[in-house]
């Protein structure tokens, strides 16, 4: 008789310690050359070229990009924006988060669970523009129950 496979099991897909510290290495700084990944994890370079290829092609790596500072573009102002939807306008949840996650001032966009429907962390100049944001997008959308915005003061990456 064979033994029931383990359902716990790792399978071959999982992350060991060389994948999790390139990972760490891309997320600090993803303009890494292979060969500097390479040698901070100690492998060779054919190596880590494959295991990169690997994170990449099984979706554990997303994508590669950039972190720009706002102020940088004049956008000085940040702020966490909690929304509420009525309950009767379940239906309208996909189009609702489509139509705001394409918003240029969106940084990032959650759907949550608990009191809040939506979390939003948008980008503005100023807070002229942070009312606009929230009166012409949120407060005059039917869908839209209720918002609290929370400037943000500082941002501090946590380390990876």
């Amino acid at each position: 008789m064979v033994a029931p496979k383990n359902r716990l099991a790792v399978s071959s897909d999982a992350l060991d310690a060389v994948d999790l510290g390139l990972l760490g290495l891309l997320r600090s700084n993803s303009r890494l050359s292979n060969a500097a990944l390479a040698a901070s994890v100690g492998i060779a370079a054919s190596t880590c070229l494959e295991r990169v290829r690997s994170l990449v092609s099984r979706g554990v790596i997303r994508r590669f990009t950039v972190d720009v500072d706002p102020a940088a573009l004049g956008l000085g102002v940040q702020a966490l924006i909690s929304i509420n939807i009525h309950s009767g306008a379940r239906s309208q949840i996909t189009p609702f988060a489509t139509r705001i996650r394409e918003l240029p001032e969106v940084v990032q966009f959650f759907f949550v669970g608990g009191n809040e429907d939506f979390l939003v962390h948008v980008a503005v100049q100023d807070t002229a523009g942070l009312r606009r944001f929230v009166v012409d997008n949120l407060s005059a959308d039917p869908v839209v129950a209720a918002t609290r915005t929370s400037i943000i003061f500082d941002h501090v990456a946590p380390p990876l």
